[in-house]
């Protein structure tokens, strides 16, 4: 499982210097544009995980952003499946990526995060990674 925000790409409301995607997206009756960056390598990253494992987006993120931001950076469909803020769970004032609604042995689920509390309910299959907001030079 991948997390989306601030693991894959780094989104902002406020415009952004050279965005890699600017998504427009209804909120509120609104239409407001999402300035997104990706995570350099995340093309090849999907591509070359997606040989050994099924992989998952799991988000806290609306699907009404996240749905099609996935299409735009997996258009491959590398990422078997999409889980939503909607497939959360509210727990203690936030949104917690429960990782048994994936319907999988637990034993061979990992959680790729930037958030130790998305995680909370299984820590033991999280490999928590650094906050990605717009490093050209991170790999």
């Amino acid at each position: 499982m991948l997390d989306l925000d601030e693991t894959l790409v780094h989104s902002s409301f406020k415009p952004i210097e050279s965005p890699d995607i600017i998504l427009p997206v209804e909120i509120e009756g609104n239409v407001c544009n999402i300035f997104i960056l990706v995570r350099p390598g995340v093309s090849s990253f999907l591509k070359r995980m997606h040989k050994h494992y099924e992989l998952v987006i799991f988000t806290a993120s609306l699907s009404k952003y996240a749905d099609p931001l996935v299409d735009i950076i997996d258009p491959e469909k590398f990422c078997s499946y999409k889980l939503f803020r909607e497939h959360c769970t509210w727990l203690s004032n936030a949104y917690v990526k429960d990782m048994t609604r994936l319907g999988r042995k637990m034993t061979d689920i990992m959680i790729v995060d930037n958030s130790p509390v998305a995680y909370m309910l299984q820590p033991e299959n999280a490999m928590p990674i650094v906050s990605w907001y717009d490093d050209p030079q991170d790999r």
